[in-house]
Parts: structure tokens; C-alpha cells; sequence
């Protein structure tokens, strides 16, 4: 009844509007008036539409019509000019088109590019990040653990429950091994170029750092720098701002292939890159010109060590991309995974394909 009327419901606004009247009185008619409004009404002029569809609903009363808040009839380029940044929220009900009969807000922002978005879309969408970014790389752990399709027999148990039955080892008990989150390694590109897309992606990283132990972030922009301990902090705000503060080449120039060399040489002979799934974010864009061969150098000695690199690139998301920069050149022939990450749909299949990676060069 409210989307007819041409309100914003989408799933995030149902689910905050449950867990509110959880925390009321719902034989008090006001306490689920004002918490339903609290969550679906964001403009004065759309008061009077909730109004009519709580007491039609709640109350019994008869239903007048609705008004739309534009005219509906208007020609679809006339309509995008009325509604600006909101999108299809008052679209023509008469309109068959996927986006008119399912509209959401979190389905909008989905589709925005991170460098096009708001501080409070950007808000917004740090909840959806935390929720996407839920997937973890896995590998078979060499510990057996107790399961009832193992193949190994777990004797010491088996004898243990065949005490209750007078020493006669009716019940078998088996194990097999089990399945543990693999090593996770993000370097994550914080030059000026990847500006409007590093906070997003640290964001991305910290949701992921936050999943457990075994996950280890870096940022680079002329140089390397380990944040690991700053992403810590369980606001992801102030784990940025944290991290932010002690990387002093913030915005500034890039050089992809000396920050790997740093990394190569530091960690990786720490054994921290061997059967890790490394994830690079980076436009591919080098500084220097001499940068493109000294990074295809260090990105096939990292791909000798790594089980999987996986490079997201924010251009990608572009149709009319190509990889013609001379830094992504020398780095793609090394490269497992090729994808964007622009905005929350490119973040959502990333969290897939690490969640799904169970041998290296898979397509």
C-alpha cells in the first residue's frame, strides 16, 4: 500500500521497521505509528500518503486515493529531471520495467559507482559492505575433525561410546578433515588516482579483517604500509581514520612495482604470501615508466608463492575499458582473477570468488 503511494519500502527500511516494533508496546497504536514512520517517511510530502494507508490499515478506515507527488503521465526524461537522485521511487505504476516494479533503495545503490556517491550514501552502503564482505577463502586443514561422512575411523572415541554398550563398538566413529579460513593478503592502492574508490575498498577490507584471524591488509601509494593492526578496531570508521593518519603518501603518486618489490622482500620471505590468496586493488596506473618492468617482475615471483592473485581494478567496471596502461599490462599475464570494484554488485562478486576458490588459475 505505501509502494503505491509512492513511498521508498525497500528491504533495509522492512527490517529496521520490525526490529523497532519488537521494542514497543504493539497494542498502542501510537508507539507503531511513529515507529513505521520513523522508517518509511524521509520527505514532509510524503506524511499525508502514510497517514492514509495507517488508519486504511491499521484502523479500518476507507482508503482515499492516493496523489501522486508529480504527475505520473510525463515522459520518462521529464520524470528523471523532476526526481534528480531519486531515481524511480515515484515511477509510473503502469511502467512494466524491472527497475519500476522492484525498487529499492539498497538495490540503487548496488549499481552507483563509489565515485559518484554521497557521504550519506557512502553511509549507507558501509552496512551493505560489512554484510558482503562475509566470504572467506577456505582450504582442507591436515587436523581431523569428527563427521558422520569421514573415512577415517577415530578409534579412541569409537571406544569411548562403546562402553555404553558393554564394550560392543556398534557405533563407528569417523573424521575427516576439515575445512578452515585460508590466508588472505589485500594490498590496497591509496594514490590519488584511486581516490574516490580506496575508502570503499578499505572498508571492504576491514569487513573482511573483522571475519577472523589468518587476514592481512596493506595499503600503498608510493611506498608500502602495513595497517593491519590500525583495521583492528571494530568501528570501521575510526580503523580508516587510524589508518589514515600513519600512511603519509595518502593521495599522492604511485609506484606499484616498488611497493610489491617492498612487500616481496619483507613479507614474503616470511612466508606469508605461501598458499595465501593475495588480493591487489589498483588501477594499474606506474609513475614511472621503468615501474611496468620492474612490476611484472615482482608480480610473477608473488604469483610463484601465492595459491591465487585475485587483481580488482575500479576502471574495470567501465564497458569500454581496456587494460592498456603499461602497469596492467605487465601484471595481467600473472593474474588469476580480473575484476572491477566500483561499486557494491563488483564487491558482492568478489566476495563470491573468494568465498568459491578451491584451486589456483580457475576461471
Amino acid at each position: 500500500m505505501l509502494r503505491e503511494g509512492g513511498l521508498e519500502v525497500g528491504p533495509g527500511r522492512i527490517a529496521d521497521s520490525l526490529r523497532g516494533l519488537d521494542l514497543v508496546d504493539l497494542a498502542s497504536s501510537d508507539d507503531v505509528y511513529w515507529t513505521l514512520r520513523s522508517n518509511f517517511v524521509t520527505r514532509r510530502e510524503e506524511i499525508d500518503v502514510f497517514d492514509r494507508a495507517f488508519q486504511a490499515w491499521f484502523l479500518r478506515e476507507p482508503l482515499r486515493p492516493f496523489e501522486p507527488p508529480i504527475v505520473r503521465r510525463e515522459s520518462r526524461t521529464l520524470r528523471r529531471e523532476h526526481l534528480g537522485e531519486r531515481g524511480d521511487a515515484y515511477a509510473d505504476p503502469s511502467d512494466e520495467s524491472r527497475e519500476s516494479r522492484g525498487y529499492s533503495a539498497e538495490e540503487v545503490l548496488r549499481s552507483k559507482d563509489f565515485a559518484s556517491m554521497t557521504a550519506s550514501e557512502l553511509g549507507r552502503a558501509r552496512k551493505l559492505i560489512a554484510e558482503i564482505a562475509a566470504e572467506r577463502p577456505t582450504r582442507r586443514s591436515r587436523r581431523l575433525r569428527r563427521h558422520h561422512r569421514g573415512r577415517k575411523l577415530d578409534l579412541r572415541a569409537t571406544i569411548r561410546e562403546s562402553l555404553a554398550a558393554g564394550g560392543d563398538p556398534f557405533r563407528r566413529v569417523v573424521r575427516t578433515r576439515a575445512r578452515v579460513p585460508r590466508k588472505l593478503v589485500v594490498l590496497c592502492d591509496v594514490s590519488g588516482s584511486m581516490e574516490a574508490y580506496s575508502r570503499a575498498l578499505l572498508l571492504f577490507v576491514h569487513a573482511v579483517r573483522s571475519s577472523g584471524k589468518g587476514v592481512e591488509a596493506f595499503v600503498f601509494g608510493t611506498r608500502l604500509t602495513r595497517v593491519t593492526p590500525e583495521l583492528d578496531s571494530r568501528d570501521p570508521e575510526s580503523a580508516i581514520q587510524e589508518a589514515s593518519r600513519r600512511v603519509v603518501d595518502w593521495s599522492g603518486g604511485t609506484r606499484i612495482g616498488a611497493s610489491l618489490k617492498a612487500y616481496n622482500d619483507v613479507w614474503g620471505r616470511r612466508a606469508l604470501t605461501r598458499g595465501a590468496v593475495v588480493v591487489i586493488a589498483s588501477d594499474g596506473w606506474e609513475r614511472e615508466e621503468e615501474g611496468a618492468g620492474l612490476l611484472g617482475r615482482q608480480m610473477e615471483r608473488l604469483a610463484r608463492e601465492a595459491f591465487a592473485v585475485v587483481w580488482v581494478n575500479p576502471l574495470k567496471g567501465d564497458p569500454r575499458y581496456e587494460p592498456l596502461a603499461a602497469g596492467m599490462t605487465a601484471a595481467l599475464p600473472h593474474v588469476d582473477r580480473f575484476l572491477p570494484g566500483h561499486n557494491l554488485a563488483s564487491l558482492e562478486e568478489l566476495s563470491e570468488i573468494l568465498g568459491g576458490i578451491e584451486r589456483r588459475h580457475a576461471a
